[in-house]
């Protein structure tokens, strides 16, 4: 018996927070090592089973994972297709993860307006406590995002790390 197998349901227990008229906080206790974490948010073949819905297609999953390297996600829901890209700007196994993000179809989106996201993994007692703070060029780009309905979208993606990262532990 899987030791994961008595661990709470954390579904939907994302807590997000606006810090400031820029920033973003979310906060999410994964019952997972944070090298398994920090894994899954990085390798390509294991992105693809979390992030999105479960009904998204992927259309590419591109991880450069160094220092200057770029990451580019695109998937097709209900027939649009959602682009995100970055780079990667600090790389600090399994603790820390420093790049930046742009929503390919925010109006007018070049990468000068990119978000700055800090991830952080902190493990107790095999419990991860993961951290991602988003720092956004303009208030009127963090406000889009909380417009677009991210946090729902965010969570289900959580969700399934949740379950991806039991199954693998």
């Amino acid at each position: 018996m899987n030791s994961n197998d008595t661990a709470p349901d954390r579904h939907g227990s994302a807590v997000v927070t606006r810090t400031s008229d820029i920033e973003l906080t979310v906060v999410r206790v994964f019952d997972a090592p944070a090298a398994l974490l920090f894994k899954a948010w990085t390798t390509p073949e294991l992105v693809q089973r979390w992030w999105g819905y479960e009904t998204s297609e992927w259309i590419q999953c591109d991880i450069d994972l160094r220092v200057g390297g770029s990451w580019r996600f695109v998937i097709k829901d209900d027939g649009f297709e959602v682009a995100f890209h970055g780079v990667y700007k600090e790389i600090a196994p399994p603790d820390r993860l420093v790049n930046t993000e742009l929503y390919e179809g925010a109006p007018g989106a070049t990468d000068d307006d990119a978000a700055l996201v800090t991830t952080t993994f902190d493990e107790a007692d095999g419990v991860t406590t993961m951290t991602q703070m988003s720092r956004f060029a303009q208030k009127e780009h963090l406000d889009a995002a909380i417009e677009s309905g991210m946090e729902s979208g965010m969570q289900v993606s959580l969700d399934r790390l949740e379950d991806l990262v039991r199954a693998e532990a």
